[in-house]
């Protein structure tokens, strides 16, 4: 299982994430229909920042094992950012 812990000044909450809502999340992201508009969506605010980004395809077989093998590292701490007003976000398996 995935947490993610965000402190803020007045607001504090983790969130827990289990494998079953990343392997479904990872189907999401990596549908046809979604890589094929996620340019179309950006699209008009890339052209309005004048950059040139096109959003990489995304292989499903690809992040099947990726989220496997995290079952093994259990405990890792992931990301671990402090920003000078106090806030905190970690994010550990």
């Amino acid at each position: 299982m995935m947490h993610i812990k965000v402190k803020a000044k007045d607001v504090r909450f983790t969130i827990p994430i289990p494998y079953t809502i990343l392997n479904i999340l990872s189907s999401i992201l990596s549908s046809k229909f979604i890589q094929q508009n996620a340019n179309k969506w950006t699209k008009e605010h890339f052209e309005r920042k004048k950059l040139d980004f096109t959003f990489p395809l995304i292989d499903k077989k690809m992040l099947k094992p990726i989220i496997k093998e995290l079952k093994n590292y259990k405990g890792i701490v992931l990301v671990d950012v402090k920003a000078k007003d106090g806030t905190e976000v970690k994010i550990r398996l």
